[in-house]
């Protein structure tokens, strides 16, 4: 990719390197911890589903059985193994057993690690062959159809009902939508859970369950195969149940994940510790799943200010890139997120807009970049809404943005209609169409105000990854310096579902997801 905004590369890799060493030393944490919701994905992908009398999902039963009696510092596959190898049950005979409290994994004899591995290999294997099998299908949807030039069009459905998002899903893939978004239910994040079924009833969003993930897949290869386009579909694959949302999207061929490294920390309070373990596997299982990811920077200038704090989103982008490279996640997985957020009342706002697009395009050439759409300047007047949105739709195109979240005008007004999700479509059709070729044939003023803004961006953001270097991204997030959001290493929701682990923990999928199959 040609520069138009003459970066600094020496600054760039300074800025690369120290983010890689924050990565790396966060790293030793998380190789030596392990959490509840790692150990309840890990019970997923062995065939452990469905819930008790009680609604208690059968993975959670599982691993409370192992916290009560001290065992699950060896990880759920451990002892699964184990008892699969003493028992001859499988994974899923022995959570109902231990549910109705026929057995206690804690009385049964341990056998050898070749033993338990021989065990629980076959469930492994099945787990691999049902994704591997997903990301097949998705090539097979792809050859079929072909892939969309430019950018994805990505719209958010969030009825509370999986039949009613389902409606609303096939009229927007049928007006021009390429990805559709199913909001999550407000608080989901928090439930260290996972709720099972198909649900009617959430608020400001439907519940992330793998039957809803499996009815909406349905849905939208139907209306795919009707346009002959593949529709993709995304969730949330953050919060206390990270790592299992991602072994359910794996299971039902979801195609994008919200799934940011900090996000729940900075924004829904849970852990920092918690999360920054539950975030590598579930970006392990991610990557072998073919997902792209979509961090949530964006999120961060609904607290702070775009112009004064533009330079946290890169630094925030550069972690992440980082992190996810740990996990086995190429770069063209990762969605890095940002946002159109300055005040229309700043003066050449659109200038620096333009400039923080096309500097993050060019530091990561390879990331389908996710670009979120103006929010906390909308006022419920749809007309300048709707220029607003336009003016966003300009800088994707010129900046060559790939999955482009549709802005409405009906933003801070209400949940967006059919109608309203049509124009933004429309709106969005228009400009791609009429500006594809624009940003090739611009050129910025060497030395001008976008040269300038982009060199001031970057030279803060390598500045502020190498404090964060001296500080470790704990200390870091002490401190408040992304969105302004102080949160204490023991404090926030989850912390005791961390866990050291044992001399001989066994988790069977991080070697094998990471190994190399996915390709």
């Amino acid at each position: 990719m040609n520069s138009k905004l003459n970066l600094n590369q020496e600054l760039i890799g300074r800025a690369r390197e120290s983010a890689r060493k924050v990565a790396d030393d966060t790293q030793i944490f998380i190789d030596r911890h392990t959490t509840v919701a790692v150990e309840r994905a890990v019970c997923r992908l062995l065939g452990i589903d469905g819930v008790n009398g009680v609604d208690v999902p059968l993975p959670n039963v599982a691993v409370e059985h192992l916290c009560d009696r001290g065992l699950i510092s060896q990880g759920a596959a451990f002892y699964i193994g184990s008892a699969m190898a003493e028992t001859g049950l499988s994974p899923q005979q022995i959570a109902e057993k231990i549910d109705s409290g026929e057995l206690d994994l804690s009385r049964l004899p341990i056998h050898d690690r070749s033993a338990i591995e021989k065990a629980v290999m076959p469930s492994v294997e099945a787990a691999l062959a049902r994704i591997r099998g997903n990301v097949q299908k998705r090539r097979e949807y792809l050859g079929r159809f072909g892939d969309k030039e430019g950018p994805y069009l990505y719209v958010i459905v969030a009825t509370g009902n999986i039949y009613e998002d389902i409606v609303q899903a096939k009229a927007a893939a049928k007006q021009g939508a390429d990805i559709i978004a199913v909001i999550r239910t407000t608080g989901q994040s928090l439930l260290d859970y996972v709720p099972y079924g198909a649900t009617t009833e959430g608020f400001g969003g439907t519940y992330a369950t793998q039957e809803n993930f499996r009815l909406m897949r349905a849905a939208l290869d139907e209306t795919g195969e009707e346009l002959g386009r593949y529709i993709r579909l995304c969730n949330y694959c953050s919060g206390l149940c990270m790592p299992e949302i991602a072994a359910m999207g794996a299971f039902e061929r979801l195609d994008v994940m919200l799934n940011d490294a900090l996000y729940g920390i900075l924004f829904r309070d849970i852990n920092m510790k918690r999360t920054i373990v539950d975030q590598y596997f579930s970006r392990v299982i991610n990557a072998f799943a073919g997902v792209i990811i979509n961090t949530g920077e964006d999120n961060y200038l609904t607290t702070a200010d775009a112009v004064e704090e533009a330079h946290t989103v890169l630094a925030s982008q550069f972690l992440n890139e980082q992190f996810a490279l740990k996990a086995g996640l190429p770069e063209e997985q990762q969605g890095l997120g940002h946002a159109f957020e300055i005040s229309p009342d700043v003066e050449n706002g659109f200038l620096f807009e333009l400039a923080q697009a096309q500097m993050v395009r060019e530091i990561f050439p390879k990331a389908p970049l996710k670009y979120m759409p103006p929010t906390k300047f909308m006022t419920g007047n749809i007309f300048r809404g709707h220029v607003q949105d336009a003016l966003f739709n300009m800088v994707t195109i010129m900046s060559g943005q790939k999955l482009h979240l549709l802005g409405m005008l009906t933003e801070a007004i209400h949940t967006p209609f059919m109608s309203d999700r049509a124009l933004a479509i429309e709106n969005a059709q228009y400009i791609f169409r009429t500006m594809k070729d624009l940003g090739g044939e611009l050129v910025f003023k060497d030395g001008g105000i976008m040269q300038q803004r982009a060199d001031e961006v970057l030279t803060k953001a390598c500045l502020l990854l190498e404090e964060i270097e001296e500080l470790k991204l704990f200390g870091t997030l002490e401190r408040g310096i992304f969105a302004n959001i102080k949160r204490p290493q023991n404090g926030g929701k989850g912390l005791s579902g961390v866990i050291q682990k044992g001399d001989h923990y066994f988790n069977p999928f991080i070697d094998l997801m990471k190994g190399g199959e996915r390709k």
